[in-house]
């Protein structure tokens, strides 16, 4: 290596010392458990262990050494921040006892706790990993891979992983394990070998010795290895060497390095997922072909396997009962056994948790019966099971126990050591890790301690990037050695002490340490090493033991790790063997790197942490050594950066703002430039020298001056402002003037050929070009490009590149002018040069290109360095695509515009970088704009980039953000909304929702609840409601106030009874308490309704339980309030009245959590009361949480729990509840749950079973709603057969038969729900004929096949013969067929249900079959319903219509020919039956002419309940009927809270007579819930299911008492919740996160009743239907607009709604809401249109706020639109302008457009005061005005008539006019001089220049060699000047004034 003395003597210096002490130590001393670990410290061990039945005896073995101290160990890592978060602190996991502390620094502080987990047993390792879980996103996207960080924690028997999302799992380990190690899939398991076991007796296949864990819930599985042999065929096998040990593993790239024992060499293999035709071979599977040999191998493997037992093992492990747990059965139903493990074998969690891996496929109990490792004989208890050696194949595949394990993770060998002559017996690796060089080239490094090596493996991945090409080993001196993965670089300890840096196996040079003594030279290499301190296991690469004297004696096989105590250190043997005491304290290990920080272990103990420079800090230095890197070779890259790290981190080196002189410099002698001879380098060195610290390395030739340091000092800063001080003028000093220039000084200086970078000055000048125009798009950078410049300039000028002289000088032409001193390259020097195919003699300009792009003409491939000039990229091609319309520029075919610099990189970076920059197709874009959107946020550019390119470059951008704001299209990712500025947008794609609490609700109710109820807010279980959203909705009233009151049960009901004088105390009392019980009927009816009223409106804390709002059934009888009790015994009270109203108080209870709340199994127990009286109320709760899905987490071992209790409510809750929450998955767990209650679905010899008849009703309906719509053949025939159960025998099946069979017939409705007559494969079983029979009444048929034994004997209380009893069978018949038909139109099956049209026919039906067989009709014939008064007239036959009493009658007639009680009854039923279809066909719609229908029918009504025909129809058939209407208008009506109907329920409240029992309230309460469904949010769906659902919900036959389930099943009402849904629409400020008013556009699709339609409505509004919508649009002009076409699809807009309905809007600058301001008088531009002035004239920026929240619209306002007093015309003028420039702004929505017009103004004003230095603003004005002038602008404009993003008033045509005048103006005042001097090759006037450069670049002038080319002179005509000119591309406007001058005419062509 060249220079390798210097190199040598090279120093760097290192960082402050800072002493380390472990984080973990001192917070374990103040942990709780630090009491116990010091009693245990004072414990002898054996004891300790002995009591530790886990440990055995290996845990004896180690006590030899833990007796003095305890064992600690840590290692740091990186920290981990949020995606997106660059990150700079260290995370510590550290381990002592017990104990294990991970924390971790911040932004703040510098080492917090983050977790601290405290064990059962020591933990012997803990360790970092990230377990990878697959995600399937659906079939539109592909399978997603989430990564889950974990702690994993080894104790002696379990592994506890702990992940960072707060999950928990405990892993048994099934064999002692030596040491874990974390990979890129998950763990991998070394197993403990011990001595005796090999070799295996009688001869075996060894056991493995590698295992891997891809997730806690998977099996510990075997590692597979696959080694090729001498033939070419590879084998595959086992890991099952016990001579290999594992010394490293790693992620990035997936490799492992093994260590083998015996062959003294180390091992690189690849570690990756096993293949399946792998997975095969090493089974031995029967479809594959193996040998004999294999199979006899497999046989003894597997009997091996099964017959061993961990309970004969040594060591008392206490997985010893495995064995017998695992031969009972393969399903394990104990929940005893290991409870806390996460098995998949004990409960159903791990399909909750995760997606199955193949191995959960495998019993993961058997594992651990597998791999109980003992080679002593098996017990006696498990000698039946055992098998010989010799058994068959056959009998080890089909062995229970012997069920193969499968692999999951298999190695392929990569490479093996040399193997060297002398190979010495302990060479193990004690430390392995991968490094990477300067120039990216990857080495694997392994420290063999026991040589004083580090060997480096170089290593490439293969062009195919299939696999990695080891080359050959280094060996570098060393003790210790550490990778510094920052910088690319290692720190390297030599045996004498001394640190070196070493980039790959280049050395770079010593670490100089302050406040550490150098390590003298003279110490003795051959030092034997002293035993140090050494923690087990201090970094996850060391290895358990490590290797400390140069013992004789084989110390691998000892299982007692060796301790590193520092007490133990005796120093004076090591300084025995050292020349100067004065070495005592020297680094004796490194460790815990972290970036470029490590921790140096002293010799004294101690530790202390420094870290070692960058290679650059500055982005311009950075910049230019990327580029230099990758433009040459890379031996020649590593020596230049080798050179530049050493001079920049010299000792003493230079102070930050002196790294580009330095670096300068430095590259320039490495080029061969002598920098001490050239001026302005010379100024570079005096500049760096001006640093407190001056650098030793750079000393000064002479101290005693020269002039050139007065001239240094004549030309500084400092002694201009002396010169201007007051002091010098009030003291009249003489200016001091420069000495005149020497002229002895060469002016001409040679180079250095020998140099290294002598022969790459061409590629390293063209590089760096490339660097300054990148650089040149960067805002930030501007002084960057003012610094390089320079450089570019010297190189420019010595290679004599005048295109780049004139370049340079166009852009900094004050810079240029200033430097002239040049070297000499003699032309023979020149051909030594490497002459680059990529360089260019014209330069490459940036802004040149992109402004030939706007032009329109052809461009040229701009040359860009891939990785580096990025920026240059994305604007080429955004350019491309937008502006030329080329989608494949983006679409992987870049190379017509981007010429890639090549420098023999390969081929598959050019593939990422095509697949990094191509378009998404997926996303929806239809406009060029939208195309440049998505592709720019898919290449990761930010809002942050937008801001930082100039704002000529970045208008485009801008306009396209512009076009695509208006309407963006709903499916676009988050990024994009962004980008484009719509916050609102990005909000709705990251899913926020409205913050929680109970102070908003509070606040809004603390001035409109009444005085009495100011305390129900936490009783009532309604305050978790959204009143800010309700009272958006119903702003005009109280109505919520009101139904609160009406449904709060917490509260004793007001009993008002006035006693009369002849009335007795006693009697008093007893009438009170009477008119208590009735009160009570309504109190215990209400739960239900307001179950409805707060449906899903709750996120519960998982950590604290659900209040239930108690159900208060006492009085408060006025004057006095006293209490009025039903427990008194005066009156008496029915048995178990108020179980029910529990069970429905927990229902609601349980139905307010929201679907999408975080809770699981163990919250659901925890709510458990521990009262038995709240049982019923926990029973509801349980069904409550399965209608709202959740009861899918409960676990399997609860739901039997709960189920043995043998409580009848909780099992109709849990079956109900979980029946709903599978609703329609035919799951066949539930199927099982349900078939054990219902015992037509057992075995006809199966056990009776005890099961009550309620349960059996709940069961019955559980299995429709399991298979819905399925038309499951089986489950219909047993329910079919079901519905005409007879009674018996004996005493059973006898009461409440009707609710059975309504059940029954409820199923099977919904097993064939709307299948109609499609009902395939059941055809022989005539379903409809069947149920017609169940309907109508006849013989019965009995099924043989269904029918059991028992039903043959006769019930002894019953006797119906042998007809069918149509009073218990008929309502279920009648529903299945309406359920069946359902919407199918089917007339014949209507017919059927039709209502009788003779009296004798009527006389045989029940008035109250009459209403389900008129709303069965109604629902087949669906398409007929109409909402007006004549058709539900129409139901009504003829004779009825005719001879009964109508519902308005004053009088009542006589009729001795007819029935009239009949027919009144008939008629009001039928009339109730054909609302009640009349509500089912409009549900939630709202429709007005259905609710003005139901309305007028639910006042006849009224009317009727107190009228003459009273008497004749029954006051119970009245109410019922009332109750049907009232819920038929609810069902409209439901979620709109309607007045009307809000009356009629508060009217039906009050009445409570003796005449309203418990089911009339509970209608009532129904109708009302239903009309506040879900406080608003909800409504009821038409769809099949929800009918199906209501009609069980809805059924129209109440219970007369609250333990009344005779007809009914009470707990089928709250099926509603499968009907309703959120349909909410609440628009939400983004910026205030509160609910406003928004206008909405709802677009109807045609249908056959209307064509498509158009509404408007006002939200938070309900919306109909979704299937009903085409397209939903926020409109303006207050609101951006948002489009959500849901023709395309309704997931979006039902994930808005399912999310509370939140929909973010963003108002338009200039608006207010429509709350603040409901007529819009208050806008901006109403007040502005108001003024006499209109525009920006009437503008007042103090209104600004009121308008706009973006902080930076508001601070312009405030700091430059504002008048002030005494300030200057200009001044004034200036405000007036920036006032105009900020009202365009706002009213045009294009704020961002602000810096532009400023960046403009400034820009012409500073050219007209003739300030400009250089080029750079003109050049972006010349872009602007480009851009508003092409070709693709001015064709949209003529299309649309606003001018978009540019302002509306004539700026931009003013600010070119002037810019036109100002260098006009220049050349009549003598600028075409200047002018004619440049173009002819004169020297210019210096004064001259600036506005010279500044007319050259606004007009394009070509440069004086491109005009030579042509021949100018002679030219008369324009014309001719013209055509020469077409081919410089120079614009016409430029000809104009440049023609004067070409023709002689001193006169200017154009003023």
């Amino acid at each position: 290596m060249s220079n390798i003395y210097e190199e040598k003597a090279a120093m760097i210096a290192a960082g402050e010392l800072l002493e380390y002490v472990p984080f973990g130590r001192d917070h374990c001393k103040h942990h709780p458990n630090a009491l116990n670990l010091q009693l245990r410290q004072l414990q002898p061990a054996s004891e300790l262990l002995s009591s530790d039945g886990a440990a055995g005896l290996v845990g004896c073995l180690r006590e030899v050494t833990i007796h003095e101290k305890l064992k600690e160990s840590w290692h740091l890592r990186k920290g981990v921040g949020e995606v997106g978060e660059d990150v700079d602190y260290d995370e510590e996991l550290y381990t002592a006892g017990n104990v294990v502390v991970w924390s971790r620094g911040s932004k703040s502080e510098a080492s917090t706790v983050y977790k601290a987990f405290t064990m059962d047993s020591p933990v012997l390792q803990a360790l970092w990993c990230n377990f990878s879980i697959t995600q399937d996103k659906g079939w539109k996207s592909k399978s997603k891979e989430k990564v889950e960080e974990s702690v994993c924690i080894v104790q002696s028997s379990s592994i506890n992983v702990h992940t960072v999302e707060g999950k928990d799992y405990i892993a048994p380990l099934p064999f002692q394990v030596a040491h874990v190690w974390p990979s890129k899939y998950g763990l991998l398991f070394e197993r403990c070998s011990s001595p005796h076991e090999f070799p295996p007796s009688p001869p075996r296949e060894p056991l493995p010795t590698i295992f891997s864990m891809l997730h806690p819930l998977d099996e510990i599985a075997p590692l597979v290895c696959k080694s090729s042999s001498s033939f070419g065929a590879s084998r595959v096998q086992y890991v099952a060497d016990h001579t290999l040990r594992i010394v490293f593993t790693s992620a990035e790239p997936s490799i492992m390095m093994t260590y083998d024992i015996v062959q003294c060499s180390h091992v690189v293999w690849t570690l990756r997922k096993v293949k399946p035709e792998e997975q095969n071979v090493v089974l031995k599977l029967p479809d594959q072909t193996v040998t004999p040999q294999h199979v006899s191998t497999s046989s003894s493997l597997t009997a091996h396997l099964r017959s061993v037992s961990k309970g004969d093992s040594p060591t008392g492990s206490p997985f010893q009962n495995y064995s017998s747990i695992h031969s009972q059965s393969r399903s394990i139903s104990s929940p005893s056994l290991y409870s806390r493990s996460h098995s998949p074998s004990i409960s159903n969690m791990a399909a909750l948790s995760r997606s199955h891996s193949p191995a959960l496929a495998v019993n993961s109990f058997s594992g651990v019966q597998r791999f109980n490792f003992s080679t002593h004989t098996p017990s006696p208890k498990r000698a039946s099971a055992s098998h010989s050696p010799n058994s068959s194949l056959s009998d080890s595949l089909l062995a229970p126990e012997t069920e193969p394990i499968v692999p999951e993770l298999c190695i392929d060998q990569l490479w093996t050591e040399p193997v060297a002559s002398m190979r010495e017996k302990n060479s193990q690796a004690s430390k392995v890790f991968v490094t990477t060089d300067l120039c990216g080239q990857k080495f694997l490094c392994f420290l063999v301690e026991s040589q004083f090596q580090l060997r480096c493996v170089k290593f490439e991945e293969s062009n195919d990037m299939t696999q990695l090409i080891f080359g050959s080993v280094t060996n570098i001196h060393a003790k210790d050695a550490a990778p510094l993965e920052s910088i690319e670089t290692m720190l390297v300890l030599e045996s004498n002490g001394s640190l070196v840096l070493y980039t790959g196996v280049s050395r770079v040079g010593k670490i100089f340490i302050p406040g550490l003594p150098a390590p003298s030279l003279t110490v003795s290499h051959s030092m034997p090493r002293p035993s140090t301190p050494l923690e087990n296991n201090s970094t996850p690469a060391k290895s358990v033991v490590r290797r400390a004297m140069p013992l004789d004696e084989d110390v691998l096989l000892s299982p007692v790790p060796e301790l590193r105590d520092s007490s133990k250190i005796h120093e004076s043997s090591y300084l025995d063997d050292c020349t100067f005491q004065q070495t005592a304290n020297y680094i004796h290990a490194v460790r815990d790197n972290v970036q470029n920080r490590v921790t140096l272990e002293i010799s004294n103990g101690s530790m202390v942490r420094t870290s070692i420079p960058e290679i650059a800090t500055t982005k311009l230095v950075k910049k230019c050594l990327q580029a230099i890197k990758y433009i040459l070779p890379k031996e020649i890259a590593v020596q230049v950066l080798i050179k530049w790290y050493s001079t920049y981190n010299a000792p003493g080196g230079p102070c930050y703002h002196s790294e580009w002189n330095m670096f300068v410099t430095c590259l320039m002698n490495m080029m061969g430039y002598n920098t001490d001879r050239l001026m302005w380098t010379q100024n570079l060195n005096y500049e760096g020298s001006l640093s407190p610290v001056i650098a030793p390395k750079k000393a000064r030739p002479s101290e005693a001056g020269c002039d050139e340091d007065w001239e240094y000092l004549l030309k500084s800063e400092y002694h201009q402002n002396a010169e201007s001080h007051l002091l010098a003028s009030a003291l009249h000093l003489d200016a001091v003037e420069a000495l005149p220039a020497k002229e002895d000084i060469p002016c001409c200086v040679s180079l250095d050929t020998s140099a290294i970078l002598f022969h790459h000055i061409p590629s390293i000048f063209f590089v760096l070009h490339l660097v300054y125009e990148e650089l040149k798009l960067d805002n930030l950078m501007r002084e960057g490009t003012r610094s390089l410049v320079v450089l570019l300039l010297q190189l420019a000028r010595d290679l004599k590149l005048e295109s780049y002289l004139d370049f340079y000088w166009r852009d900094y032409c004050s810079v240029v002018k200033a430097t002239t001193h040049s070297c000499v390259i003699d032309e023979a020097q020149t051909s030594f040069m490497n002459q680059p195919p990529f360089f260019t003699c014209e330069p490459s300009s940036i802004y040149q290109w992109l402004s030939c792009c706007l032009r329109g003409d052809l461009v040229p491939p701009y040359p860009y360095l891939p990785g580096i000039c990025e920026r240059s990229r994305l604007v080429i091609l955004s350019f491309a695509l937008y502006l030329l319309g080329d989608e494949k520029a983006v679409s992987g075919d870049s190379c017509k515009y981007l010429l890639r610099i090549s420098a023999g990189q390969r081929k598959q970076q050019v593939e990422q970088d095509t697949r990094r920059c191509s378009l998404r197709l997926e996303l929806s874009a239809s406009s060029l704009a939208e195309k440049l959107i998505i592709w720019l946020t898919d290449t990761g550019f930010s809002l942050r980039d937008l801001d930082s390119l100039p704002f000529g470059v970045a208008l485009p951008i801008r306009d396209a953000i512009y076009q695509c704001r208006e309407q963006p299209s709903s499916d676009w990712p988050e990024t994009v909304f962004l980008l484009i500025g719509r916050q609102d947008l990005t909000k709705q794609a990251g899913e926020g929702s409205l913050p929680k609490g109970k102070s908003c609700v509070n606040q809004v109710l603390s001035s409109d609840v009444p005085m009495g109820t100011e305390t129900e807010d936490d009783d009532d279980g309604m305050s978790d409601l959204n009143m800010e959203v309700m009272s958006l909705i119903w702003s005009e009233d109280l109505r919520v106030q009101e139904v609160r009151r009406l449904l709060q049960s917490s509260q004793p009901v007001r009993v008002n009874v006035v006693q009369l004088p002849e009335v007795s105390d006693h009697e008093y009392i007893e009438e009170k308490e009477n008119r208590l019980l009735q009160l009570c009927q309504r109190t215990m009816a209400l739960p239900i309704g307001r179950g409805m009223f707060t449906l899903f409106s709750s996120y519960p804390v998982p950590t604290e339980p659900l209040p239930i709002p108690k159900l208060n059934l006492t009085g408060r009888a006025p004057p006095r309030n006293t209490t009025v009790d039903l427990n008194s015994g005066n009156i008496d009270v029915p048995l178990n009245m108020a179980s029910w109203a529990s069970f429905h108080n927990g229902v609601a209870a349980g139905l307010k959590i929201a679907p999408v709340s975080q809770i699981d199994s163990a919250w659901i127990v925890y709510n458990k009361p521990k009262n038995v009286e709240l049982a019923n109320e926990y029973a509801g709760f349980l069904m409550g949480l399965g209608l709202s899905g959740h009861l899918t987490k409960l676990a399997t071992l609860n739901i039997h729990d709960y189920l043995t209790k043998g409580h009848e409510m909780t099992s109709i809750g849990l079956l109900l509840g979980v029946s709903a929450a599978k609703l329609s998955t035919m799951d066949m767990s539930v199927t099982r749950l349900l078939s054990i209650h219902i015992p037509a679905l057992l075995p006809p010899t199966s056990t009776e079973l005890d099961v009550p008849h309620n349960v059996q009703v709940a069961a019955v309906v559980g299995i429709g709603l399991v298979y819905q719509g399925t038309a499951h053949r089986h489950i219909a025939e047993v329910l079919l057969a079901e519905i005409g159960r007879p009674p018996g025998p004996e005493m059973e099946y006898c009461t409440d038969r009707e609710s059975y069979s309504l059940a029954a017939g409820m199923a099977l409705g919904m097993v064939c729900l709307g299948l109609g007559s499609n009902m395939i494969g059941m055809s022989d079983l005539n379903v409809p004929d069947q149920l017609y029979q169940y309907m109508v009444g006849g013989h019965k048929h009995f099924h043989s096949r269904i029918q059991r034994e028992k039903h043959k004997s006769p019930s002894y209380q019953i006797r119906e013969g042998d007809t069918i009893n149509v009073d218990v069978t008929c309502p279920g018949a009648t529903l299945a067929l309406a359920m069946i038909y359902l919407k199918t139109n089917n007339r014949s099956v209507s017919d059927w249900l039709r209502a009788p049209d003779t009296m004798y026919l009527l006389d045989f039906v029940k008035p109250e079959f009459l209403l389900l067989r008129t709303l069965a009709r109604c629902l087949i014939m669906w398409d007929d319903i109409l909402p007006n008064a004549e058709w539900i007239e129409s139901n009504v036959p003829q004779i009825i219509r005719e001879n009964s009493v109508p519902l308005q009658a004053t009088e009542v007639p006589t009729s001795e020919d007819l029935n009239l009680e009949t027919l009144t009854q008939a008629h009001v039923y039928i009339i109730a039956g054909a609302c009640l279809a009349l509500g089912f066909r409009f549900a939630g719609s709202a429709n007005l002419a259905a609710f003005n229908c139901l309305y007028k029918f639910a006042r006849e009504f009224m009317k009727c309940t107190s009228g003459p025909a009273a008497a004749l129809t029954g006051h119970y058939n009245l109410e019922t009927c009332l109750s049907v209407v009232l819920i038929s208008l609810a069902m409209v009506m439901s979620g709109s809270g309607n007045l009307k109907v809000l009356q009629l329920c508060r009217f039906m409240h009050k009445k409570t007579g003796v005449e309203m029992n418990y089911g009339f309230h509970m209608a009532h309460y129904v109708a009302l819930g239903l009309l506040f469904l879900g406080g608003g949010r909800y409504s009821l769906s038409t769809s099949n299911s929800a009918i199906a659902a209501l009609l069980c919900a809805l059924y129209p036959h109440f219970p007369v008492n609250s333990t009344d389930n005779r007809y009914h099943l009470q707990a089928l009402r709250h099926l509603y919740v499968l009907a309703a849904e959120p349909r909410l629409l609440v628009p939400v400020d983004v910026d205030t996160n509160t609910p406003c008013y928004a206008l909405l556009e709802v677009v109807y699709k045609g249908t056959q009743w209307y064509e498509e339609t158009t509404e408007e409505l006002v939200a938070p509004s309900l919306l109909p239907e979704l299937y009903l919508l085409k397209q939903i649009k926020v409109k303006g002009p207050r609101y951006w607009e948002i489009v959500l076409d849901l023709s395309k699809g309704t997931e979006q807009l039902k994930s808005f709604l399912s999310r509370d309905g939140i929909m973010y809007v963003k108002l338009r600058a200039g608006q207010l809401s429509y709350k603040e301001d409901p007529k819009g008088w208050r806008s901006l531009l109403a007040q502005t249109v108001a003024c006499k002035n209109s525009e920006a004239s009437g503008f007042k920026p103090d209104v600004i706020s009121s308008f706009t929240s973006d902080p930076a619209v508001l601070s312009f306002a405030e700091y430059f639109c504002k008048p002030a007093k005494n300030i200057g015309q200009e001044k004034q003028e200036i405000l007036d302008l920036f006032s105009t420039i900020l009202y365009e702004c706002v009213t045009q929505e294009n704020p961002e457009m602000l810096p532009t017009y400023i960046g403009i103004d400034q820009a012409v004003r500073r050219l007209g005061r003739k300030e400009a230095s250089e080029t750079f603003e003109l050049w972006q004005i010349k872009l602007v005005l480009e851009f508003y002038n092409s070709r693709n602008l001015q064709e949209r404009l003529r299309k649309k008539s606003h001018k978009g993003l540019f302002m509306k008033s004539e700026f931009l045509p003013v600010m070119k006019c002037t810019v036109d005048h100002i260098l006009d103006q220049w050349i009549s005042a003598g600028g075409d001089v200047a002018l004619h001097q440049y173009l002819t090759g004169q020297p210019v006037e210096e004064s001259q220049m600036n506005t010279l450069a500044c007319f050259l670049v606004y007009h394009s002038v070509p440069t004086f060699g491109q005009l030579s080319a042509f021949e100018l002179e002679g030219t008369t005509t324009f014309s001719e000047i013209m055509l020469k000119f077409s081919q410089l591309r120079v614009p016409v406007r430029a000809l104009l004034r440049l023609a004067p001058l070409f023709l002689k005419n001193p006169q200017l062509m154009v003023y």
